[in-house]
């Protein structure tokens, strides 16, 4: 377990490097990145290499029993670059060219940049081959970010034409599968199909989400071509990449597939700012949403079904949201040990020094730009001593996540209040509330080893997955199905009857559905008791299921809402409304009781707790104490029974020995 720093040694004069190098180690910090938006100082000018100024920070990382995490420079190409070939720019979808003057102005498909990249990657690989302070690489820097992900140029334009003709027999079997006789959009062949660009009205739903499909691949294989490199030169290196939260772009599980350790950039104050619907509260302000991170934790862990990084943690005030609180005391030690009970290895503090000069002028970093400490460098400091070496994560539960599901329901929402992040979200959060370890994996993902799987809007869905399911359930698992799966096929066209191919399963199929405003009654009974739900709601037909629910407002009064089935060893259940807290909390709740799932009573807002490795870690990302009340022979690692504002306590056991009571 691990604590690190992202450091730009080449934007401070040299005789402040070894001053900076002995205070990282000074503070315990085992981990160096460096050199992601390098190239412009690595080659000022075409074939004239410079690294003799990285050669030192290295040696002197090194010289200190540091270990150094280098990176691909491409996520910025230099002046001279797009100078000499201006066809590497990306367009948007209106033509416009992306000009030179910030970072990721690449396009992933563009020949002459991948050559490029292979030249530079193939430079600095062979410089470092061998060096023993290099541990391992991360390949450029957040790929898609600032919407980068989907490009408009003519090269994509060619390569998303062969890549149709890649997975489609023939252009008519194209037209079939995608339904283009609607407003006469069929087409003759494939050189016929363009990028989707701007029209009067929306594209077609499966042109749209082919094309998502494409430039999500097209990042794949640009990442392959660097991983590739890297190998053939040294394999001893791993390899990373550092993903974004809540990133709905990029299929974060396929790229990781050519990695061998995930990592991803964790910024809690700015996220409840600019990637959640509702307002953050005061404390979340502070110190962030531990369930909008968590889920972010669970879904990189899945990738790889393994320990991840945090390559850039937050390490006080940032530049980018609408505002910049600064964070709670101890924000950023609670953040560490967050990440750490969710499956963490490492923790990156980005960045070492308040920069001077750019775009980042206003983001923190451990020190301030004067060299002196900021508020995060006692909290890294204290963070480096207090982590041990911990086994992995051992989940209970997967909860099945789609990118290709939140691109088909950001295509065809059918509601502006439909998002797919927070319907997965309400049930994520009634998992965590009760302290259970959650899985974020892909629908493809082998299930044998959960007792229960959460599968929120399995919007695309085929006979496979279908079949795979069934099988799970008859062998003994318990699974909650949530609205709207079943609903397309996976070319994004609606089937018969929904839930599709899982009607058999769920032993019901939907006879309506309507999406609602907040103005409208929103109530469902289940089990006798009456709850609130929100935005969408399913009428079910319940052929050979158990009704557990109805609705209790609305046309579709004392329809039913919420069905479950025994099948085989275990059991299915099928809710066919987004459930607001209380809802989500009873029925996931009676899902983990099925499945033996030891949990916690609903926890208080913000406090969440979560086991690894024999010990239990209580975080409190509230502004109110709590208690814990832990077995008499339990061992307090971290803290004590009492628990803090912004605090975190660690104490050996499981979470079935633990209650936490706010004070």
């Amino acid at each position: 377990m691990t604590i690190g720093v992202c450091y730009f040694p080449e934007h401070w004069p040299r005789e402040r490097w070894e001053r900076d190098v002995d205070q990282m180690a000074s503070a315990g910090l085992e981990y160096v990145r460096m050199g992601e938006f390098s190239w412009g100082r690595i080659e000022p000018e075409r074939g004239q290499f410079g690294f003799e100024w990285l050669d030192e920070a290295i040696e002197l990382i090194g010289d200190r029993g540091m270990e150094v995490v280098l990176c691909t420079p491409t996520a910025t190409p230099p002046k001279w670059l797009v100078d000499e070939r201006p066809e590497i720019l990306q367009e948007d979808l209106d033509g416009t060219m992306r000009e030179f003057g910030s970072r990721r102005h690449y396009c992933f498909n563009s020949a002459a940049y991948r050559e490029e990249t292979d030249r530079i990657v193939t430079r600095m690989a062979e410089r470092y081959a061998d060096n023993p302070h290099v541990a391992g690489w991360q390949l450029d820097n957040e790929y898609g970010c600032h919407g980068t992900v989907r490009c408009y140029c003519d090269d994509c334009a060619n390569a998303f034409r062969e890549w149709l003709g890649d997975r489609y027999d023939d252009i008519g079997a194209l037209n079939e599968k995608w339904g283009t006789t609607f407003w006469s959009q069929q087409y003759g062949d494939f050189e016929a199909i363009d990028p989707p660009g701007p029209t009067p009205d929306e594209h077609h739903p499966s042109r749209l989400l082919e094309y998502y499909r494409f430039a999500s691949d097209s990042v794949v294989e640009y990442n392959r071509l660097q991983a590739e490199i890297l190998r053939d030169i040294d394999d001893d290196w791993f390899l990373t990449h550092n993903f974004m939260g809540h990133f709905p772009t990029l299929d974060a599980y396929d790229v990781a597939d050519d990695l061998d350790l995930v990592s991803w950039d964790s910024y809690p104050t700015g996220f409840v700012q600019d990637r959640r619907s509702d307002d953050p509260t005061v404390a979340e302000l502070r110190a962030g949403d531990p369930d909008q991170i968590g889920l972010d934790h669970d879904i990189y862990r899945g990738a790889l079904d393994r320990p991840f990084w945090v390559m850039e943690q937050q390490p006080g005030d940032i530049n980018w949201p609408p505002h910049a609180p600064q964070p709670a005391d101890g924000a950023m030690r609670l953040w560490a040990h967050h990440a750490v009970a969710h499956g963490g290895d490492a923790v990156m503090y980005f960045r070492w020094r308040r920069c001077q000069e750019g775009q980042e002028q206003y983001h923190a970093g451990l020190r301030k730009q004067g060299g002196s400490p900021d508020r995060g460098y006692a909290d890294a400091s204290a963070a480096a001593e207090e982590l041990f070496d911990l086994d992995p994560v051992d989940a209970p539960v997967a909860l099945l996540h789609s990118y290709e599901n939140l691109w088909a329901t950001n295509i065809q929402p059918h509601s502006p209040d439909f998002d797919y992040w927070n319907h997965s979200g309400t049930y994520y959060r009634a998992l965590r509330r009760r302290g259970v370890q959650v899985d974020a994996v892909p629908p493809e993902r082998s299930l044998d080893q959960y007792a229960a799987v959460v599968a929120p809007a399995l919007y695309l869905l085929d006979d496979a997955l279908a079949a795979r399911l069934e099988e799970y359930v008859e062998s003994g698992g318990q699974l909650l199905v949530g609205a709207r799966s079943g609903e397309k096929d996976p070319h994004n066209k609606l089937v018969d009857a929904q839930p599709g191919p899982l009607a058999d399963l769920v032993g019901a199929t939907v006879d309506q559905h309507e999406s609602l405003p907040e103005q409208v009654p929103t109530r469902v009974t289940f089990d006798g008791e009456e709850y609130d739900f929100r935005t969408w709601a399913e009428w079910l037909d319940a052929d050979d299921a158990t009704i557990r629910g109805r609705y209790a407002s609305g046309p579709g009064d004392q329809q039913p809402a919420i069905v479950d089935a025994e099948r085989g060893e275990g059991r299915v259940a099928y809710c066919g409304v987004w459930p607001e807290r209380e809802l989500a909390d009873a029925v996931v709740g009676e899902v983990l009781d099925r499945a033996g799932v030891a949990s916690h009573p609903p926890l208080p807002d913000g406090v969440r707790i979560a086991e690894r490795d024999g010990h239990v870690w209580v975080t409190n990302f509230s502004d109110s104490p709590v208690s814990v009340d832990a077995p008499t022979d339990a061992t307090w690692v971290i803290g004590d029974a009492n628990v803090e504002a912004f605090d975190v306590g660690v104490v050996t056991g499981s979470v079935g020995d633990v209650t936490v009571t706010q004070r």
